[in-house]
């Protein structure tokens, strides 16, 4: 199974563990609510798909989850990989509104999302996930090289500090913004 494949059957799985009662509970993204990540994170790669076949960007605020978020990701999950299995699609550089670059560092910013995101999911629901070792590693390198040279502006708060011996997952949280370890929000009763 290929990295993407790999990173989206970890995150597909966390999804489908998420209780009933914890679609609304805060996250880490401080404005986003566990179903708005899960909304994101389908958005995310229907607009990744569009820019690997090169076809019209999808239409924002449409509620995508419908009554089954878990099966609205698995499916934008099998459309990505779609997408990304054409022929000489990775190699394809190509210049859309986020910028340009080659599918496949394309598909490294997804894989890093779809793993941040789920470090968030699992913080924000407290549902055990193991994310795969050695993508985290990866993402972490390349977000550590890439995002410096980018404005964090909307897209990521300053990195946060972090022992450098904690788990790749921390680091790579603590660099996209996040406060490790993520202090939930007290229920109210």
């Amino acid at each position: 199974m290929d990295d993407l494949g790999r990173a989206c059957a970890v995150v597909g799985d966390l999804i489908e563990r998420i209780g009933a009662d914890e679609w609304t509970a805060a996250t880490p993204c401080t404005e986003w609510s566990v179903r708005d990540v899960v909304a994101h994170l389908v958005g995310m790669n229907l607009v990744f798909v569009a820019m690997l076949e090169q076809t019209p960007l999808p239409e924002r605020g449409v509620d995508r989850l419908g009554a089954d978020p878990t099966a609205a990701f698995r499916r934008s999950a099998t459309a990505l990989q779609a997408a990304a299995d054409r022929p000489g699609v990775l190699d394809e550089a190509q210049t859309t509104p986020v910028g340009a670059a080659t599918g496949a560092e394309r598909l490294q910013w997804r894989i890093a999302d779809l793993l941040v995101h789920g470090w968030d999911l699992a913080q924000a629901t407290r549902v055990p996930v193991e994310l795969p070792a050695d993508l985290v590693e990866q993402a972490f390198t390349f977000v550590g090289t890439h995002l410096p040279s980018q404005s964090r502006s909307g897209r990521f708060a300053g990195a946060q500090p972090i022992a450098d011996n904690a788990p790749a997952i921390d680091r790579l949280a603590a660099f996209t913004g996040r406060a490790v370890p993520w202090p939930a929000p007290s229920p109210t009763s």
